[in-house]
């Protein structure tokens, strides 16, 4: 009998076995039929050319337009060239030597063809190097291209999508089913959905668009329920270990710190405050996620927060995800708190407390003192980076951790911290300033409690954002540096964001008119001999010496320095208030999450923001409509909803965060919010009544087959 854990070699051959688990990763029958089609061709619907995206590696069904063979110039031999079209776009292919004559032989005009191989563009016409190529004919007798639905599999370079049909269809035929569907039939029968078996075998083997929509929907389900079923026991899990009950206390710090605010908060910080004093007055373990827009004052509400916990004799640890990032925290704390932060000094207030900042490349002096005035409790807030989590840290009294900017912590690193309390759990504060869909939230933090900051504080000044599209108008550079040097002149500041910092290999693209990434030492010295001589550059990235970083930050912060060139190590928590306009470099190769999070750095002051796009890439493409999209609007949700269509949904769930491969094959985080949050629901009720699943050993099942080890241990740590 075969099933899901039987390995594919002795089945399919070694070969081909190989390839697949080479190339995708799929050793066993369950991997293999759980691989699904991307999307499905309908036979003779031709592909629409004008959509491929530049390095992707993409299936194409096209008709022939033309194919000639002809002698290379450069060196000995000859090479194919071909042009194939959707009737609208051409896409350009070009093979050499023994597949050149292959290729002449088969692709005759009006042939119709599937096409696999890696998007490039060469003389600005796009184009396939050396495709694998399948001619959809007739004669092809008993092949799956004969039926009406041509399923296109997640491909590589290893084996196409052709390929991987064909193994699947000699698969589904030996394939003896599922024993026993581990979805209960009163479950099934009750959500409308049809059994596992029938699933399988219509996903890959469709007769109807109906029949790929039914068993979506199953497979959809076992996704859903199955991470929100980890999700409800990490839930569970959480409350095992009491939390320290952190009241608020009248006449305390932060009673002391509230009298003193220059400014009113706003209602959003007003009410995601009460949402934390009441979660930090409970001994049940808060695990809140705080999203908000950059600037929308995420920092003052986690203040106020640790400062109830100090106020109930607790510790607080903030944990920032840079050394750079950690030290402006703890200063800016310590501006922000004035005397209440100086306990111990002379002139520091009767309530005060102390912030200490622990980074790992402190001096030997400077560490011990850290270490000894947080065992000792004298540190109330204890700033730093994942030194702080060491086991050589000891705290007096945790009570409080706050996460700044999550996604860039592995999760060990948090789980550690959270972890600290012997026989207590310390409350939690997650902080981000990318905005997170309601889906997202429900998946990949749905252990969490969301809340969420819109409104922006008073004294903002708007940003204004620009594409400078240099292919199409070069003269818009110049512009854009004569902006800068008018900024400067005024008083203010400038940075500039590249891709990459300049020391490194860059990375090699297949498409020969692709230039390698701009980089920090190569910008700055451009601008130090160019449009920008005279002014004081400086250069800041993630390998420099930590006290190198922290100098050129407090150069800048000072105005000290005029034009900051720097990599994404700016992305977040830098607050420079005079920095007024900001120019990011091969824009095109940033994330749209990523670039709204740059230009938050600007317009952090009294001063209007302006950040400029600066793109090579031609407009009428995918890429420049994300660019544009940018330059649109200045809502960080409506952004991040973009970003989740733009993305690749198997990244979401944890991929980013844990470097490892998602378990979201079928379900979609944009599409299936419905749903999510039925299966939520559901599986917060048959966890509630059968915490460890020993009653539902089908269900246990597919949670481990779904997830696997490391992914419920990823979901577990999160």
């Amino acid at each position: 009998m075969i099933s899901f854990d039987d390995k594919l070699q002795p089945l399919l051959g070694k070969k081909t076995a190989d390839a697949l688990e080479t190339g995708l990763g799929l050793t066993t029958v369950g991997d293999l039929l759980r691989h699904y089609p991307r999307r499905y061709d309908e036979r003779g619907k031709l592909t629409d050319i004008r959509s491929l995206e530049i390095d992707e590696h993409v299936t194409v069904q096209a008709e022939v337009r033309k194919c000639q063979k002809r002698q290379m110039k450069a060196r000995r031999g000859q090479m194919t060239e071909a042009v194939i079209t959707d009737g609208t776009s051409e896409l350009h292919l070009v093979f050499f030597g023994k597949p050149a004559f292959v290729a002449e032989q088969e692709l005759l005009p009006g042939t119709r063809a599937l096409f696999a191989g890696k998007v490039g563009r060469y003389r600005q016409n796009l184009q396939l190097v050396h495709p694998a190529f399948e001619v959809l004919s007739a004669e092809q007798d008993g092949s799956s291209f004969l039926q009406a639905f041509l399923p296109v599999y997640p491909a590589s370079q290893h084996i196409n999508t052709w390929n991987i049909a064909n193994c699947v269809k000699q698969l589904l035929e030996i394939w003896d089913g599922v024993p026993e569907d581990p979805l209960p039939a009163d479950f099934r029968e009750e959500q409308g959905l049809i059994g596992l078996e029938d699933a399988l075998r219509s996903i890959h083997r469709p007769d109807s668009w109906a029949q790929i929509s039914v068993a979506q929907l199953r497979l959809k389900w076992d996704e859903a329920l199955a991470v929100q079923l980890a999700l409800a026991q990490r839930r569970k899990a959480s409350t095992a270990r009491p939390a320290p009950s952190c009241a608020p206390r009248s006449g305390g710090i932060l009673d002391a710190f509230d009298a003193r605010l220059p400014f009113t908060l706003t209602a959003g910080q007003v009410e995601v405050g009460a949402q934390i004093a009441a979660d930090l007055e409970s001994v049940v373990p808060m695990n809140r996620l705080l999203q908000g827009e950059v600037g929308s004052g995420k920092t003052m509400v986690a203040l106020r927060a640790m400062l109830q916990a100090v106020d109930a004799g607790r510790q607080s640890a903030m944990l920032a995800p840079t050394e750079v990032l950690a030290a402006q925290h703890a200063r800016s704390l310590s501006e922000m708190l004035g005397d209440l932060a100086q306990a111990g000094q002379l002139g520091g207030a009767e309530d005060a407390t102390r912030v200490t900042l622990l980074t790992g490349s402190m001096n030997t002096a400077q560490r011990r003192q850290a270490l000894l005035d947080i065992v000792t409790g004298e540190a109330g807030i204890v700033v730093g980076t994942h030194a702080i989590i060491q086991e050589k840290v000891e705290f007096h009294s945790l009570g409080l951790v706050v996460v700044d900017e999550q996604h860039r912590f592995g999760v060990e690193q948090r789980a550690a911290l959270s972890a600290r309390g012997e026989r207590e759990n310390p409350h939690v504060l997650v902080m981000t300033a990318t905005p997170i869909p309601r889906t997202v939230a429900m998946t990949v933090y749905g252990d969490l409690e969301v809340s969420a900051l819109r409104e922006l504080p008073g004294g903002r000044s708007p940003i204004k954002t620009s594409v400078v599209p240099v292919r199409e108008k070069p003269a818009w550079l110049d512009r854009a540096f004569a902006r800068v040097r008018e900024e400067v002149a005024k008083g203010h500041q400038a940075y500039f964001v590249c891709p990459r910092i300049g020391d490194e290999e860059p990375a090699k693209s297949d498409d020969e008119d692709k230039r390698p990434a701009l980089s920090v030492i190569d910008v700055a010295t451009m601008l130090a001999q160019g449009p920008l001589r005279g002014l004081r550059i400086e250069i800041l990235h993630g390998r420099m010496p930590p006290e190198e970083k922290d100098a050129v930050m407090r150069a800048f912060a000072a105005n000290e320095v005029h034009v900051l060139v720097a990599t994404t190590v700016i992305e977040v928590g830098v607050n420079v208030p005079n920095a007024t306009v900001m120019a990011i470099m091969d824009a095109d190769r940033f994330g749209v999450s990523q670039l709204h999070q740059l230009r938050g750095r600007v317009g952090r002051g009294s001063a209007p923001g302006l950040c400029l796009l600066v793109t090579e890439m031609p407009e009428m493409t995918a890429t420049m409509e994300r660019l544009r999209a940018v330059e649109s609007t200045l809502d960080g949700f409506e952004l991040a909803q973009l970003d989740l269509e733009l993305r690749r949904e198997g990244d979401i769930l944890g991929a980013a965060q844990s470097g490892r491969r998602s378990g979201l094959k079928m379900l979609s985080l944009l599409r299936d919010e419905d749903i999510i949050a039925d299966a939520r629901t559901a599986a917060q009720q048959v966890v509630d009544a059968d915490p460890d699943l020993a009653e539902h050993p089908g269900l246990a099942g597919m949670v481990a087959t779904l997830l696997t080890e490391e992914r419920a241990e990823y979901l577990e740590k999160t």
